[in-house]
């Protein structure tokens, strides 16, 4: 039985300027610990206060941000240990939905799959199209996970990308590891297609350690 479904965007419905935020927020735009002023964000963002403050109140509790008492908010500040808990946390949910899509997973799926890998191997590599690679990125992790069956799993992938991400976008992406990653991500596919589920969680192990080395190094230049 096919278990195909969407995987959620952080809350049940987004808008433009929540989507915009959170962008900004997962690619460092804001520094660790920056109290964010609301009429700074308004002009910036072009977008009156009520629209502004239910973005912030859902980003919030999502956990890109901080909401302290009568005082705004803040962004959260980054640390070796929260990194690592996001990557354990990463291997053991990504692998179980790694599984969990093997075992579902129809022919769309993997017609899917194929083209989402196509569209992220063909993607530009010059840094500056690196909002294009990303967004294939993501789009070919969604893609591989979303026949598991588990609204929650997604969602709960979902929130951890967000957060490693902080980290991962500290510096410009090196093309070499971007090479390394993409070989990955063509062997992720294989292993699906012939429903190694066993081999493909290893390797969905290995390919978030190699990205948390990434984003430690660059955490560590940062700190």
């Amino acid at each position: 039985m096919n278990k195909h479904i969407s995987l959620p965007t952080g809350t049940a419905s987004s808008s433009p300027i929540y989507d915009a935020l959170r962008k900004d927020l997962v690619d460092g735009r804001f520094a660790a610990g920056e109290k964010l002023a609301i009429n700074a964000l308004k002009e910036h963002y072009q977008v009156g206060l009520s629209p502004l403050r239910e973005a912030l109140n859902k980003l919030a509790a999502y956990g890109l941000l901080i909401q302290e008492n009568q005082r705004g908010f803040r962004v959260p500040q980054l640390s070796r240990e929260e990194l690592d808990d996001i990557a354990r946390l990463r291997k053991e949910l990504e692998g179980m939905a790694l599984e969990q899509a093997i075992a579902y997973g129809d022919a769309v799926w993997e017609a899917d799959l194929l083209a989402a890998e196509h569209r992220l191997k063909r993607a530009d590599m010059s840094l500056d199209k690196i909002d294009e690679w990303e967004h294939l990125h993501t789009q070919f992790h969604r893609t591989l996970v979303a026949p598991c069956g588990s609204v929650w799993l997604l969602r709960f992938i979902e929130q951890l990308h967000d957060q490693f991400d902080r980290y991962r976008r500290l510096g410009p992406t090196i093309p070499a590891v971007r090479q390394a990653l993409d070989e990955q991500h063509h062997q992720l596919v294989e292993l699906a297609l012939s429903r190694d589920a066993g081999a493909a969680r290893a390797l969905m192990e290995a390919h978030i350690h190699q990205s948390y080395e990434v984003a430690l190094a660059r955490y560590q230049a940062h700190a």
